[in-house]
């Protein structure tokens, strides 16, 4: 690859892979970033799936982590091409007979629309929104001895780690609060009736009410391309499609920055692993699969409940029940008859996603990890069940297997899009039980990918931990 040396050498230009080197590059060090993929951007990419001018997101679409992200929020992203686009409602979740419940911005507008649970949701999301900075920035940067505010986060953390369908039925005497807390809960990967589901639905809820669920501009790639503009300001240096079958074949370097699944960083790094390390690493655990389908549409989503179009982001599930069913399914090895869609419409909000008066819409489900089987039929009778006459406004559409996300990013191990199971011991402990889960036993080694502290989501907070870590350790 060359004579030059680096000071760092990062494999992988997916949001974690960059941030690692921006850090790394705002503290002097000389970084190239390598990745195989023709283009950089890993969760991040927006490609036209479907037809021309119809733009979307491959993997990555909807950013409350990266509106909330302490990292990104210190750099002069904007500058480099970023903005974020609010949708009127974050959420919107269609009940059947034609009404939908909505997660607005404002906590009193999303109360208000929940009935007598409304003073339930106040009691519940009030505390959180009123420390939310305290709370999100400990979800996000989770590797700290010390905390100046204990009470606050043990209130959280008691919430935290219950179970969603516990917790909102606690919580809930109606079903449409009760359905509102299992969508959001949803974004776990897990049962609802195991810990620490709740986690999500508060996280994402809490998100929703102080910060909202943006889509990029454009598309998901220009969060990446934002920051590779900021990387390359700095002096950083990238290279695609330049695949890395070994850290033995890397410019020298004094740190590898390695953005994979604890799988390749065995491949790549075995010989200078120890057994030991190495075993931990087969022990760990992927989540769930995706199943996804995007559609070139005519026309908006024609929902039965019209508060659904003023959502960026809409969930089918129905009740609390059906939703904790249908995410129990892939933990049996069974596929969910009304599985739990994630839909977006981020057109409604952009338009540069589609041509004029034409829309994208965006969906997946979950499914037995390496799943084979094909959701497309039984995720659009979701939509028809919710918008009667969906079909008939498809244009086109492109469907992604678990199969196929792995085969766009090796990160993405049997269609597990969250980089590992999200149990508790996983969340803190990821990838293995280490007091610094960056740091590997192979010197000047790190692993920054979504498989450390925090996890899954577009925020870059893994690989500016691992940075951190690096310029610490060496």
């Amino acid at each position: 690859m060359g004579d030059a040396e680096y000071d760092a050498v990062v494999v992988g230009s997916g949001p974690n892979g960059l941030a690692a080197a921006v850090t790394l590059a705002r503290a002097g060090r000389q970084v190239l970033v390598l990745e195989a993929a023709e283009t950089i951007g890993g969760g991040c990419r927006t490609q036209e799936l479907t037809l021309p001018g119809f733009r979307h997101d491959v993997c990555a679409a909807f950013h409350p982590l990266a509106a909330a992200s302490p990292f990104f929020r210190e750099l002069p992203l904007a500058e480099h091409g970023l903005e974020l686009l609010h949708p009127p409602a974050p959420l919107a979740h269609p009940l059947d007979g034609g009404t939908a419940v909505l997660l607005e911005r404002s906590l009193s507008a999303t109360a208000a629309g929940l009935g007598s649970d409304g003073a339930a949701w106040g009691r519940l999301f009030g505390p959180l929104v009123a420390q939310a900075e305290t709370i999100v920035g400990a979800a996000l940067a989770p590797i700290r001895p010390y905390t100046r505010h204990p009470l606050v986060l043990a209130r959280f953390g008691a919430l935290a780690l219950r179970s969603a369908s516990g917790l909102a039925r606690a919580r809930f005497e109606g079903e449409r609060a009760r359905a509102l807390f299992a969508s959001l809960a949803g974004h776990s990967i897990l049962p609802l009736e195991r810990s620490p589901a709740a986690s999500f639905g508060l996280m994402l809820g809490l998100l929703g009410h102080v910060g909202g669920w943006p889509v990029a501009r454009g598309g998901s790639q220009s969060i990446a391309d934002a920051l590779a503009s900021y990387l390359r300001s700095l002096g950083g240096e990238i290279r695609t499609s330049t695949e890395v079958r070994s850290v033995d074949e890397l410019p020298s370097a004094r740190l590898l920055m390695l953005d994979v699944a604890p799988r390749d960083l065995v491949r790549l790094a075995g010989d200078r692993l120890p057994a030991g390390f190495r075993r931990n690493l087969a022990h760990y655990r992927h989540a769930p699969g995706a199943f996804k389908v995007d559609w070139a549409l005519d026309r908006p989503i024609p929902w039965d409940a019209a508060e659904c179009g003023r959502a960026g982001t809409v969930h089918l599930g129905g009740t609390l029940d059906e939703i904790a069913a249908a995410e129990r399914a892939p933990f049996e090895g069974r596929h969910a008859e009304r599985p739990y869609v994630l839909v977006g419409q981020q057109s409604l909000v952009d338009a540069t996603r589609a041509p004029g008066g034409k829309h994208t819409a965006w969906a997946y489900c979950h499914v037995p990890n390496g799943s084979d089987i094909d959701m497309t039929e039984r995720i659009e009778a979701q939509l028809e069940r919710f918008a009667p006459g969906f079909a008939g406004a498809v244009l086109a559409r492109h469907v992604m297997a678990p199969a196929d996300l792995e085969s766009y990013n090796r990160n993405y191990v049997g269609g597990d899009i969250a980089g590992g199971l999200n149990t508790l011991r996983q969340l803190v402990f990821r990838p293995a039980l280490r007091p610094f889960p960056y740091r590997t036993p192979a010197r000047g080694v790190y692993l920054c990918s979504s498989s450390t502290p925090p996890g899954g989501g577009v925020h870059g907070m893994c690989g500016y931990l691992a940075a951190k870590a690096a310029l610490r350790f060496g």
